[in-house]
């Protein structure tokens, strides 16, 4: 699907039921892509996700150097680790509208070519990745000893990195706009030259996260303590090679489970389980607060719909389900609020003014407060006859959420459908493949 063009959804009328497996998980891929890049040896992952996110990555680590075999039809990537010492010197890299590639990278960018040598290294993207901070991580990576600047001093890329290693015994980072400027730190900190204690300053946003890099890095052999919660310690170490299999995307996967809460059907999802490495698996404990029956297997988890209620719920753990759980709520018999997740206005988009906006837009009832919304149970004002186009700000999750209101209402026109490509490129067929299968059960 073209930037340009719309997909407008086909009402289903009735309770879609299937089994799904999503691809595999993107926070999980480039996770595993800096580890076995920084690893010494070679690194065989599977189930890797090829999407625009990870495509940056692979093209931005090939860029410094590192060896990447991809096979895409496989799901597999092969990868020749440099041992923490990083094979180009210099490098430009372009990052689009990727968070975690570009502050993971910006840390990794940090050890250098090793031996002393310098390295020089600047990461841009595009204009919405150049309104999206990181001066937190940046501050921090300086008080380790590198050269690190933003370049327009905006507090946002492009960013420049001078450094000839990393070498600090304490630092500390603030926590509240993003997890990732932590597990950025955690990821490059084997390769620090001294044991690194990080202490977080500020309320940690979507703890789950951080744990998922404790969780990768441990499989890769390297133990990240944690003495009290907001002090993560890291001994100097060296990542191992080792074959590794990333799990289904969990936040993928919430699009399915809402399938199933607001048709009333039953979807099964193949892959995650309750002890997932994601917390989004943990979405579907919000359906089952809402009236969903949940059943947790050891290779699956299954999601039935019920009749909704609405609910007051935290999200800031699971935040990138946030949108989903908004376009389930309109079809709940009472209001839904959700809170603590201040931290998503920097995300892709201001994703609570984008849900608040696009909702109204339809006639549904939504209120925007600081750190969540409040949606109203309600039917979009749109017809066949007259369509609505919702915006979808160049959001993959905007898209994906707001296109399960096509499930059930009439005229809903989904503007850029082609933004799904930053994370889920076959969303569209995916979910008209689940539609057709639930039919012929």
């Amino acid at each position: 699907m073209s930037a340009n063009s719309t997909y407008a959804m086909q009402p289903v009328g009735r309770a879609i039921s299937g089994v799904m497996r999503p691809p595999g998980s993107k926070s999980l891929t480039n996770r595993a892509l800096v580890t076995a890049a920084l690893a010494a040896g070679t690194s065989e992952l599977t189930g890797v996700l090829h999407s625009r996110d990870t495509e940056v990555m692979i093209d931005s680590l090939r860029r410094l150097g590192i060896s990447i075999e991809e096979y895409t039809d496989e799901h597999r990537v092969v990868v020749q680790g440099c041992g923490g010492q990083i094979p180009n010197a210099r490098a430009d890299l372009w990052l689009e509208n990727s968070g975690t590639s570009i502050r993971f990278l910006a840390a990794m960018c940090a050890l250098g070519p090793g031996d002393g040598q310098p390295g020089n290294y600047r990461l841009d993207g595009n204009g919405r990745m150049r309104e999206r901070p990181i001066d937190d991580l940046i501050s921090a990576l300086g008080a380790m000893g590198c050269q690190a600047r933003c370049e327009l001093n905006s507090g946002c890329p492009p960013v420049v990195i001078e450094s000839t290693g990393l070498s600090a015994s304490k630092v500390a980072i603030r926590a509240e706009k993003s997890s990732q400027f932590l597990s950025a730190l955690l990821l490059a900190s084997p390769y620090n030259q001294q044991t690194l204690q990080i202490e977080t300053i500020g309320t940690m946003v979507s703890e789950p996260y951080v744990e998922m890099t404790s969780g990768v890095m441990a499989a890769f052999g390297v133990t990240v303590e944690c003495p009290q919660p907001g002090t993560y310690i890291v001994k100097p170490a060296t990542y191992q090679g080792i074959r590794y299999d990333i799990e289904p995307d969990a936040s993928a996967a919430s699009y399915f489970f809402a399938v199933a809460a607001i048709t009333g059907g039953e979807v099964t999802v193949d892959g995650l389980n309750a002890n997932a490495l994601q917390g989004d698996v943990m979405f579907v404990k919000a359906l089952e607060q809402m009236g969903c029956e949940v059943h947790w297997g050891e290779r699956q988890i299954t999601v039935k719909g019920h009749p909704l209620k609405g609910i007051e719920i935290d999200m800031n753990a699971i935040s990138d389900t946030a949108q989903t759980l908004a376009v389930v709520a309109t079809f709940a018999q009472s209001p839904t609020t959700i809170r603590n997740i201040a931290h998503v206005r920097h995300k892709e988009t201001d994703r609570i003014q984008a849900v608040v906006t696009e909702l109204s837009k339809l006639g549904i009832h939504a209120v925007e407060f600081e750190d969540g919304m409040t949606i109203h149970p309600g039917t979009p004002r749109c017809s066949e006859s007259k369509p609505a186009l919702v915006d979808t700000y160049d959001d993959h999750r905007m898209a994906m959420s707001f296109a399960l209101l096509g499930l059930v209402h009439s005229g809903i026109v989904i503007d850029n459908p082609g933004c799904t490509s930053k994370t889920y490129p076959d969303f569209f067929a995916d979910l008209a493949r689940l539609c057709e299968e639930s039919s012929s059960l």
